[in-house]
């Protein structure tokens, strides 16, 4: 007893699920003019999770002969009571022969099972043509050109007139750097001569010209003197060239002691002397300040540092302005043949526009 009463609930059930499927096909104009379309409106109610399938129709396959399909829609579904949902198919008719046709019923299949519409009429007509009174049609006319409007070409002729200009600009900005010739510098790296080398090669020469056992004592003083003077602004860093012996002293007894700075302390006062008490000194005394201003270049000379110097190049006022003059030239050039490339690409696109 309770297997029949569950079979006939399961029934019931069915029954009620089966009445509340539906489908059903609607068209906008059942009359329309050869060439005309219409619009067949499927609609499907169905359970959310039913799987609906309409009808699928090939751009202008016929429905039925007579009649194309030219396309079809899905619409947004639409949610009803009890969980059913309202989906619907929009399909586009035509006909080109007047008559009356007879659409069928359209299969629309929910869950695998078949439910089909009612079928539906289309009458397509002709328009009546009153073939005794030609005169009042107007016959068929030749291909025109469209008309010419400035609005449509005057921004295109504008751009071109800028693009033109700015072209020019840029070729006399060309000619501009091109005659303003670019400053090449160059780096060098040479060899330099360390403060005991030069001061050597001076007392070498002093040697060669035999300005010890010259008469002019004042000459071969100062000569010996500035080499020493020399040699102590690049070795020790400090103005020895605008001090005075004494000062120059004091100065080295910093660094030096006292022993070492003693002949070289003789050698200053028998400058002094002979540059302005002149002072007459002998040949053997002259030979002595020479060996000691030799000792004290042995002595302090430093023998570890670079022997080669890089040399940059120092630019002038004038070369400087040219070169900035010369990079603000190419910058505005690049920048001025950029807005001319984008003005050409925009200037082609749209002439092709106008043209075709």
């Amino acid at each position: 007893m309770k297997r029949i009463l569950f079979l006939i609930i399961l029934v019931t059930s069915a029954l009620g699920l089966h009445a509340q499927v539906s489908v059903e096909a609607m068209i906008d104009s059942i009359q329309i003019l050869v060439g005309q379309q219409a619009h067949v409106t499927l609609t499907a109610v169905a359970k959310e999770n039913s799987k609906v399938e309409f009808p699928q129709f090939k751009p202008t396959q016929m429905i039925t002969p007579g009649v194309e399909v030219l396309g079809s829609q899905e619409l947004e579904s639409q949610q009803e009571d009890n969980g059913f949902v309202t989906r619907a198919t929009v399909y586009t008719l035509t006909s080109f022969d007047d008559t009356l046709y007879y659409l069928p019923p359209m299969t629309v299949k929910i869950d695998g099972k078949p439910y089909k519409s009612k079928s539906l009429a289309l009458k397509v007509l002709t328009i009546d043509v009153d073939t005794t009174n030609v005169d009042q049609f107007f016959g068929p006319k030749d291909v025109q050109d469209n008309p010419f409007q400035w609005s449509d070409w005057s921004l295109t002729f504008w751009l071109s007139v800028l693009m033109l200009v700015l072209l020019a600009i840029c070729y006399y900005l060309y000619l501009r750097m091109r005659d303003n010739k670019p400053i090449i510098t160059h780096i060098r790296i040479v060899k330099k001569l360390l403060p005991h080398q030069k001061a050597m090669q001076q007392i070498e020469q002093i040697k060669a010209e035999k300005m010890v056992t010259a008469e002019d004592s004042k000459e071969y003083y100062t000569r010996l003197t500035d080499t020493i003077r020399k040699y102590i602004e690049e070795r020790y860093g400090f103005s020895a060239m605008e001090m005075t012996s004494s000062e120059i002293i004091a100065k080295l007894m910093e660094t030096q002691d006292e022993g070492a700075l003693s002949e070289l302390r003789h050698l200053f006062l028998t400058a002094d002397l002979v540059k302005f008490a002149k002072y007459s000194t002998l040949i053997n005394e002259n030979d002595m300040n020479l060996v000691n201003a030799i000792d004290f270049i042995n002595q302090t000379k430093l023998e570890n540092e670079p022997v080669e110097e890089t040399v940059k190049p120092q630019l002038s006022e004038e070369d400087q302005r040219s070169q900035k003059a010369r990079r603000l030239l190419k910058t505005i050039i690049i920048a001025i043949s950029v807005v001319c490339l984008a003005l050409f690409g925009y200037v082609v696109f749209t002439l092709y526009q106008l043209l075709y």
